[in-house]
């Protein structure tokens, strides 16, 4: 059956009236029946009737196909047009009327906003007739369904006009009121299954390129092995459970996924008849799944929802007071029209398959039917919570907590559906984030903005160039409502007036010119204030204008700006649980009022979900025997503490530089703060010798003091940094420090000027940990610069190869490679994204690694010039090896599940043409993907009362602790790692995954490859979470993100070249991305990152 345009039509619709004395019904039969009409009655006023200049023409159509024969229709059209404004929501509406209100009352005006429009119900002459008896649904024989867009050319369809008859109409048109009944279409919809098949790998699809690895074995069995609990709750479904899934289209379209559920709650409670009794579930877009099918595949209902008045949120609010259209008045009606279409019908067995262990490789994950199991179990908590992506928050976990600048802490919790080992597993985790706070505009930009805190006191004050754009950024893209009339509609604020509140001007709808302090003085009897604050721009392409004290920020809106470092501390805090605590928030939610078994969707589509944690076997692996250098009294070590960290107080570290040329500058501090210089100097030297690192005890120069305003001056702090790299060592300075009175944003500018233009690695320091001097802190200072300047803390005492000898040989290098993408923050749509790529650079010790990065296209995850990126760190491996690498072992950061496939097609091909750029090269790959962005966690279990009671129940999982089995993929070569001490909160493992693997590792091997690598990061002495490659890639990104943050910002650039913030419409991603400044080359060969 072909899908029908969409057309002015009604022919089933209805309406009601409350003074309609007699009820009759119209019958269409087809061409050469008979055909009974009747007309149906109503008592209107005279002014009611003048507006009601109505025809009805019924039209019968035979309609012939291959699939159905003698199909009727009983078409009604009129001479009217749908209109579908949000503000009268959809009706028809008389064609001359329609030219007199657009000539009267639907101009726009550069001003909002106007007293409220008039509100459902409509005008006479916008309601289409139904029947009185809304509730009695005609035969389905009446309302077959005919392709409309071959109506046209049917030359044996026959019309008869009637009678004109005046319209009927009432207050509005009912709730649940079905306009449209379609002939269903079961036999032609097949079910999804192996017909519709397209699988990446298998032989019989001639675009697929690669095939995800599959897990080599059972798991790995090295490690003494434990009893843990993971936040997975087993799902168990039934495979002969089909699924039906709906397309939903609303309108108007719902302002909010609130206002769509609204109305499908609505719909469903109205028309059980029509969707079969069932109770489906809603993502709050398009999608709708039902257990059952419909007694019809497409459907067309009107929902009439009672809108309360006032600033009152809409969000979450109860069905019953939805539906209190008694307590709300009928004045505040709205009309949507809500069409359903089926589209597919869902089978659960291939994702039974999928999930068996005994099932086809090729086949796919059934990612339709698995989607459709996550909208069910997300419901019932998204009718109750505020969703953000996977996570939902809720004030009944523990309430907000203000966090300052306008942004509160809400607690919430992480929900996924997720094919493992044991079945669909649920994965729910406990989250914090921040949201803004709902407050009026003037409070909140208080809060914001240090230099608006006097604002109250201060209402003549004007904002300069800086300060508008600061505002701009900070209320970009918020939604607001107003709180001066009864409304609930919400406003997008787009950016800032150019002029101040009290210079700007409209026409109104005589052509007169007025101002708007003038207008919302006579209108609303309100005057304003803050006259010298511009007003909020809330449309993309008019001028529409809101003041800002008559504001108020809408609740439930992410914080999508940078947290401050106050606001980052403290909802860390928040979301700092020790394990014994977060498991208990977890299981709170399972067994909770807003969790994803709180409803009764689960029963309707047969799914079982446990209440219980998944127990499984975890494996502790023993960490490496370490080597130190040979300078120190002690050189090898086992990391046996707990926690693995070890230390170097009787230790050098595995290969110490000497630093003879290098300078101090200071930007600020007070004169006591300087008076510390020589005490650091001295101390900072000391230390480093202890580490078995030469630092001249005195530096080339003598240190050079500027003032803080330096950093500001993009070629002043040029100038300055070159001249004291030519008068300091004629021009070949090692290093240099700088000290700062406190966090600058000109130290994107340092660094990259430092590290471009001038050509030396800097270690930046804050005057308040002078006062300190601790050995921790002098330690972490040499160590980073013993990396900077070309030396390594630690390499293992039995190489590599001596660790993996079946696949690692010493005279066989292997170069580690790790790559990360940064991506600007959320309402940046213009800065280029940042892609690093580092490699190891020495063997077999591969501790020291080189780094190249480039920019690329806004927002772009697959790494553009990759290629180049590696065949460049080849030919450094070569000048350092003197061979090329045997093998790539490739770690790829930032990369989620949905884009596996084609960052693997792409990224993988892109690295073998880099090395076929060589002759005769052809070196084994692993391509494996690092997380760390994943929502499992592992707790030990509590068997009894005293373990509840035991601290140890509370610690982390100690170092070194993998899974592989159960809660992993189910064919796929993934494992979970934590190979660092969790020392605050609960411990995150890092999830590996393994996309391609040439080198046909086992699971142990990578494992301990991996955790091996964790040992050498040189930052630190102890093991880090992250596989030092991905690390370091996401280290240097980071750089290159600040090269162009701050170059963007210095030359005035912008977004584009323009002012950002008084736009109406977003900016466009520029064409072409402007290249990162080169590094200079003695900068680029070592670990300038660190």
């Amino acid at each position: 059956m072909e899908d029908t345009e969409e057309q002015p039509r009604a022919s089933s619709k209805r309406c009601t009236t409350n003074n309609t004395t007699k009820t009759k019904t119209f019958r269409g039969r087809a061409k050469g029946s008979n055909t009974t009409t009747t007309t149906t009655n109503a008592n209107t006023n005279t002014t009611d009737q003048k507006n009601q200049h109505i025809q009805y023409h019924y039209h019968h159509y035979n309609h012939h196909d291959n699939n159905y024969q003698n199909r009727q229709l009983l078409q009604y059209s009129t001479n009217h047009q749908l209109f579908n404004s949000g503000v009268h929501g959809g009706g028809f509406f008389n064609q001359t009327q329609q030219q007199q209100q657009q000539q009267h009352s639907f101009h726009y005006y550069p001003l909002l906003p106007f007293p409220p429009p008039p509100s459902i119900p409509l005008h006479p002459a916008l309601s289409p007739p139904f029947p009185h008896s809304y509730n009695t649904f005609l035969s389905k024989t009446h309302f077959q369904d005919l392709a409309f867009k071959h109506l046209n050319n049917n030359n044996n369809s026959a019309s008869s006009a009637f009678q004109n008859t005046p319209a009927v109409v009432g207050n509005g048109i009912p709730s649940g009121t079905v306009v449209r009944e379609v002939e269903d279409r079961r036999k032609t919809l097949p079910f999804k299954g192996s017909d519709e098949r397209k699988v990446m790998g298998c032989s019989d699809n001639k675009q697929a390129l690669v095939v995800v690895a599959r897990r080599p074995d059972s798991g790995g069995v090295e490690g003494s092995v434990i009893t843990l609990l993971a936040n997975h709750f087993l799902v168990k479904f039934d495979s002969s459970q089909r699924i039906y899934h709906y397309n939903v289209d609303i309108s108007p379209n719902p302002t909010s996924k609130e206002l769509a559920r609204m109305i499908k709650q609505k719909l469903v409670k109205e028309n059980s008849a029509l969707l079969s009794n069932a109770h489906p579930s809603y993502d709050g877009r398009k999608n709708l799944y039902s257990p059952v099918e419909f007694q019809n595949d497409r459907l067309e209902i009107y929902i009439s929802l009672p809108i309360p008045s006032g600033s009152k949120s809409l969000h979450l609010q109860p069905l019953g007071e939805i539906n209190n259209i008694d307590a709300l008045g009928e004045k505040h009606l709205k009309l949507f029209r809500v069409n359903i279409k089926l589209v597919s019908k869902l089978q659960g067995k291939d994702l039974s398959c999928y999930l068996s262990k005994e099932g086809d490789d090729c086949v796919p994950l059934p990612q339709d039917y698995l989607h459709a199991l996550d909208v069910v179990l997300r419901e019932s908590p998204a009718e109750k919570c505020i969703p953000v992506g996977r996570s939902l928050y809720s004030s009944s976990m523990g309430g907000g907590r203000d966090i300052g600048g306008g942004a509160v802490g809400l607690r919430g919790f992480f929900q996924s559906l997720r094919p493992t080992q044991q079945g669909l597993g649920l994965n729910v985790d406990f989250s914090v984030t921040a949201f803004h706070e709902s407050i009026g505009v003037i409070p909140y930009l208080q809060k914001r903005m240090d230099f608006l805190r006097d604002l109250p006191q201060r209402k003549s004050r004007t904002l300069s160039g800086e300060e508008r754009k600061e505002v701009g950024r900070a209320l970009r893209n918020l939604r607001v409502f107003v709180c001066h009339r009864e409304t609930v509609q919400k406003y997008r604020v787009y950016g800032l007036t150019d002029e101040s509140t009290g210079d700007l001007c409209f026409a109104d709808r005589d052509g007169k010119i007025l101002r708007v302090v003038d207008y919302f003085n006579d209108q609303y009897g309100i005057d304003i204030q803050f006259r010298n604050l511009p007003c909020l721009q809330i449309s993309r392409s008019r001028p529409c204008y809101l003041p800002m004290e008559l504001c108020m920020i809408c609740e439930g809106q992410k914080f999508m700006g940078k947290l401050s470092d106050d606001q980052t501390a403290k909802i860390l805090k928040m979301g700092c649980q020790r394990p014994r605590e977060r498991k208990s928030i977890i299981d709170e939610v399972m067994q909770g009022s807003v969790g994803p078994t709180s409803g009764n969707q689960g029963k309707e589509f047969k799914l079982q979900v446990s209440r219980e944690m998944t127990r499984l076997k975890g494996r502790i692996l023993q960490p490496p025997k370490l080597k130190l250098g040979n300078g120190g009294h002690i050189k090898d070590l086992v990391p046996s503490r707990h926690d693995r960290q070890w230390n170097l107080l009787d230790g050098h570290v595995y290969e110490g530089t000497r630093i003879e040329r290098w300078a101090l500058m200071s930007f600020g501090g007070t004169p006591e703060q300087k008076s510390n210089i020589p005490k650091f100097i001295t101390q900072l030297s000391h230390r480093c010798e202890k580490l078995g690192i030469y630092l001249n005890k005195t530096p080339t120069t003598t240190p050079q003091f500027e003032s803080a305003q330096v950093l500001n001056s993009v070629s002043l702090l040029e100038s300055k940094l070159k001249n004291i790299q030519r008068s300091a060592a004629g021009g070949n300075l090692q290093l240099l420090i700088c000290l700062m009175e406190k966090k600058h944003k000109g130290y994107a500018d340092l660094k990259r000027i430092a590290e471009t233009s001038v050509g030396v690695v800097t270690q930046c320091c804050l005057y308040t940990n002078l006062t300190k001097l601790s050995s921790q802190f002098l330690a972490n200072i040499a160590l980073k610069i013993n990396a900077k300047v070309g030396g390594c803390t630690v390499a293992l005492y039995n190489s590599l190869p001596s660790q993996i000898p079946r696949l690692l040989h010493i005279d066989e290098p292997v170069i580690f490679m790790g790559a990360d993408v940064t991506h600007p923050h959320p309402f940046d749509d213009s800065s280029p994204s940042v892609a690093a790529v580092v490699g190891s650079m020495n063997w077999p010790a591969a501790n020291k690694y080189m780094s190249r990065m480039r920019s690329q296209t806004h927002r772009q995850e697959i790494i553009h010039d990759l290629g180049t990126m590696v065949k460049e760190l080849l030919d450094e491996f070569y000048q350092e090896v003197s061979k090329l690498p045997k093998r790539i072992i490739f770690f790829r950061d930032g990369v989620s599940e949905t884009q596996f496939h084609k960052v693997l097609r792409e990224e993988l091909q892109a690295i073998k043409d880099a090395c076929y750029k060589f002759p005769c090269y052809t070196p084994l790959i692993t391509f494996a993907v690092v997380q760390k962005r994943h929502h499992t966690r592992f707790f030990f279990p509590s068997e009894t009362e005293d373990d509840l009671k035991n601290q140890f129940f509370d610690e982390n999982i100690p170092p070194g602790t993998v899974v592989d089995t159960v809660v992993t993929h189910p064919k796929e070569f993934d494992f979970y790692l934590c190979s660092h001490w969790g020392v605050k909160g609960t411990s995150r493992p890092t999830h590996y995954h393994v996309l391609w693997d040439e080198n046909q590792f086992t699971s142990d091997e990578l494992q301990k490859l991996v955790y091996n690598l964790c040992f050498t990061f040189v930052r630190c002495t102890k093991p880090v979470s992250l596989v030092p490659p991905v690390y370091y890639a996401h280290l240097a990104a980071y750089r290159g993100r600040l090269y162009i943050d701050r170059s963007e910002s210095s030359s005035g650039s912008g977004c584009n070249g323009r002012d950002p913030f008084s736009a109406v419409s977003r900016a466009s991603p520029p064409v072409k991305t402007a290249p990162l400044p080169k590094l200079s080359d003695n900068v680029s060969k070592v670990m300038f990152y660190c």
